[in-house]
């Protein structure tokens, strides 16, 4: 049984704790909100609307007894990223194991998450991108790049109105992956333009267009519920589980490998045309 804690009960907080009391393997030991949170001291079960958890709500204030006392095996984070980058240092120095979902972080807090996890050696998965779908996109992106390196590639992306980051942690991601598809057909990188909106209640929408002198391609994925971010979460946990070392959603999907795989054929048919 894996024995998880819950740091964020914002609505995709939720729906993971949803999530993972329904797997068989999991188990919630914690949930942990802001220290001026109106759930703290809730049952979480009347927070979700369910019998299935006695667990009381607590505040990040009192995180490091909180871990001490429940000993979860992984932590997931789906806080702010002033919040999670302090979390990371007093998690990784107790040796346990995190999944990140929070966005909004620097190139800078980044490097801080890996050197951190490296020098602790527990294991972390940095996760923005944590939907399947999205991976999908990834990759097919990476290949479009490599294939179509003479094609112009832009990203946009689109999420409710009060998210804060702009662009998204996963809309820099995509980016990333078309300057390495770049890459891999033997051109120098490229920059990618990234058009944010931020509107109504959409819960986030991510398109590549690819665009040719007599053609145009666009990739397209659009999230119609929070409860893909439960099912990315949860494959994280059972990935994360006893593992040290530093991880993102391509490894917890093994999605390296398939891009190896094509990344020759790509450039066997950029060369061809």
């Amino acid at each position: 049984m894996i024995r998880v804690a819950l740091i964020g009960l914002g609505k995709t907080g939720k729906y993971l704790a949803s999530g993972i009391l329904n797997q068989r393997n999991m188990e919630i030991v914690a949930a942990i909100c802001s220290p001026n949170s109106p759930k703290k001291g809730m049952r979480l079960g009347d927070l979700l609307k369910t019998k299935k958890t006695d667990v009381i709500i607590s505040t990040s204030d009192d995180i490091e007894s909180i871990i001490f006392q429940t000993r979860p095996d992984v932590v997931v984070d789906f806080s702010s990223p002033s919040s999670t980058m302090k979390n990371i240092a007093i998690l990784s120095e107790m040796k346990t194991n995190m999944v990140i979902g929070t966005t909004g972080f620097s190139e800078e807090d980044i490097n801080r998450i890996q050197d951190t996890c490296y020098r602790y050696k527990n294991g972390i998965v940095y996760a923005p991108n944590i939907t399947l779908g999205v991976n999908v996109i990834m990759i097919l992106s990476n290949i479009a790049a490599a294939i179509l390196n003479n094609y112009d590639f832009q990203v946009v992306e689109m999420h409710y109105k009060d998210k804060k980051d702009s662009p998204s942690g996963t809309a820099i991601k995509i980016s990333d992956e078309i300057e390495d598809g770049f890459t891999s057909s033997g051109l120098p990188p490229k920059i990618i333009p990234i058009s944010a909106i931020r509107a109504g209640g959409v819960i986030g929408k991510h398109t590549v267009l690819a665009v040719g002198k007599h053609d145009r391609i666009e990739i397209s994925h659009e999230s119609s519920s929070r409860k893909v971010f439960a099912e990315g979460a949860i494959k994280a946990i059972n990935f994360i589980n006893h593992k040290t070392g530093y991880y993102e959603m391509k490894d917890v999907l093994n999605l390296k490998k398939i891009l190896h795989e094509y990344s020759d054929k790509s450039s066997e048919l950029a060369s061809e045309s």
